[in-house]
């Protein structure tokens, strides 16, 4: 792509508004920014778009969010489904309502109903909204966790998952074609809504969400019964949660509800986080500033789209507050709800446990515990809501938990992506059934650890931005397939699994089987000793991701021996590099 016509062509062009020239006119000096913003389309991936918020085609705008809407429109209209609608929900970052409006009014240019959202709302409400609805597909504008320049552009399906194949190839093709920016329609608001092809939703979904969420509790007697005692601090981090979190739980009865006020409202600009990602544990600073002032029992911080919740929990022995990774609380969540499921109704012949390749190693001793099926995909949420659609088309099969490790699960099949609202509500219901057995969570979790074992699954990524960024992810991976490693540090390499190649090598024997799994640009190192390894780029951030997980004797042992693994690893990206 020339870059330089193609900044010339936005400066000149008169479809072009003047805000973005007078934007563009700040750079025209600057060759490498230039070359940055024009070398390439933004691209529109299985996920849809998420990119910098500016002008150009690689920066996310009104023209980029309406070119690749024109392209599921027609996706759409191919598919004879154009009176289905489409519902749309954004979240609180800069410029969120301005695109989930450019993206209603060229659907409804294009006769297809646009159901949108009256406010922000959480990612996995819009899921709940497209089944609710019964739309063919549904947009949301997130960039969930990345930082304030970004902002994204999701597409799902009319099962309320992320599209996935044939879907996710059918509408890339489409917005591929989509050459020229003015060939995408749009049509002024009030003209949409008199033709009855824009509608605002709210209310109706909001408490249809809330009483999906409300079935999916199992100890309503032990949140009663604790409901006075359990202290409960949280924060929406300046995103959608707020409302939602807050109205469930006190809806269930909890009545000691301590939000942190400075990360109470939305704002795009996430002033008092440098990074708004439940992850960091920058995230919780202000949050256990006020734990420790209330005496609270746990404190939960949720994203800015609300998919992803991240959790401390007090150790009554010390009176410290311990973090819950993603691995720790989807697991003692997994086990909870299969447990008490267990114990109160019994568990399916067909139950299943659904997890991604990165996640932890404990989900797999859980799921053996109860004699359920552990089922593993790619990475990304979207590929568990497809295995419930899968359950539900051959009858075989019955959800019972998902999660991936990236702070993220599902209760329930109201919604097809993680919801950081109900584990929100399972945390706090399970919270309580523990206070009524005379334990925290933090000894709910070391008695997990004591069951099955002390499992630590960590991360090591690499940032790698810009043009040359992208070239030596491809390098590191294409290092690792030339050159594979036959052991990471002290552990022995026993299989190679390479999904792009869709092959699992076992090494002992030379034998080569198929991974099962839709091809995909990952590598995956089964160790000695239940440990693991696995590499593959972000494919939301200009990153390359490098997972790993050890088994240990104690949390101590664990913590060695992951340290030692992750620092291997490291040794060996500098080499690489």
């Amino acid at each position: 792509m020339d870059y330089q016509k193609a900044y010339q062509q936005w400066m000149t062009d008169s479809y072009f508004d003047e805000s973005i020239k007078e934007e563009l006119k700040t750079i025209a000096n600057d060759e490498s920014e230039i070359k940055e913003r024009f070398y390439k389309n933004l691209e529109f991936g299985t996920a849809g778009l998420r990119g910098i918020i500016g002008a150009g085609t690689n920066r996310l705008n009104i023209y980029t969010v309406r070119k690749a809407t024109q392209g599921l429109a027609n996706y759409i209209v191919k598919s004879g489904a154009k009176d289905r609608g489409v519902a749309i929900a954004y979240d609180s970052r800069r410029m969120s309502p301005e695109f989930a409006d450019e993206a209603a009014l060229c659907l409804a240019a294009n006769g297809i109903k646009a159901y949108v959202f009256d406010a922000l709302r959480p990612t996995p409400e819009l899921s709940f909204a497209v089944r609710e609805l019964h739309c063919i597909a549904g947009i949301n504008i997130t960039a969930s966790h990345n930082p304030p320049e970004y902002n994204g552009y999701k597409v799902y399906w009319e099962d309320g998952a992320q599209i996935t194949p044939p879907h996710d190839h059918g509408i890339m093709a489409e917005v591929e074609a989509v050459t020229d920016y003015a060939n995408a329609k749009t049509m002024e608001l009030k003209e949409a809504k008199a033709a009855g092809l824009y509608e605002a939703i709210g209310k109706e979904i909001d408490d249809a969400y809330m009483e999906a969420l409300k079935k999916q509790v199992i100890h309503q007697d032990a949140i009663d019964a604790m409901n006075k005692e359990l202290k409960i601090v949280y924060s929406p981090l300046h995103g959608t949660g707020n409302v939602p979190v807050r109205r469930v739980l006190k809806e269930l009865g909890f009545e000691n509800i301590y939000v942190v006020k400075e990360q109470e409202l939305p704002d795009g600009d996430f002033p008092t986080v440098s990074y708004p990602n439940p992850e960091a544990k920058e995230a919780f600073e202000l949050g256990l500033k006020l734990a420790k002032e209330v005496d609270a029992d746990l404190v939960l911080a949720t994203d800015p789209d609300a998919d992803r919740l991240g959790v401390y929990v007090k150790d009554s022995k010390s009176g410290e507050y311990q973090v819950l990774t993603g691995n720790m609380s989807g697991c003692l969540l997994a086990d909870y709800e299969i447990s008490q499921r267990k114990a109160t109704k019994g568990l399916p012949d067909d139950g299943c446990l659904v997890k991604s390749i990165v996640t932890s190693n404990m989900a797999d001793a859980i799921a053996k515990a109860y004699d359920v099926r552990l089922i593993e995909v790619l990475t990304g949420f979207k590929f568990i809501g497809q295995q419930i659609l899968e359950f539900e088309k051959t009858g075989k099969g019955t959800y019972l938990f998902g999660f991936e490790e990236s702070y993220g699960c599902l209760i329930g099949t109201y919604a097809r992506d993680k919801d950081a609202i109900v584990a929100s509500m399972a945390l706090c219901e399970a919270a309580a059934y523990y206070k009524t057995l005379g334990k925290t969570l933090w000894d709910a979790m070391i008695d997990l650890f004591e069951k099955y074992g002390y499992y630590k699954d960590d991360i090591q990524s690499i940032t790698l931005k810009g043009i040359e960024g992208l070239a030596k992810i491809q390098q590191i991976l294409e290092t690792l397939r030339k050159e594979p490693p036959v052991s990471f540090g002290e552990y022995k390499v026993l299989k190679a699994r390479d999904y792009k190649a869709d092959t699992i090598q076992d090494l002992a024997t030379g034998e080569v089987t198929s991974t099962g799994l839709p091809k995909s640009n990952v590598l995956y190192y089964d160790l000695t000793d239940d440990a693991w390894i696995c590499v593959r780029p972000s494919g939301t951030e200009p990153k390359v991701k490098f997972y790993y997980g050890v088994k240990g004797v104690s949390l101590e042992d664990a913590e060695l021996k992951s340290e030692k693994l992750g620092k291997f690893v490291l040794e060996m990206i500098d080499k690489m590099l």
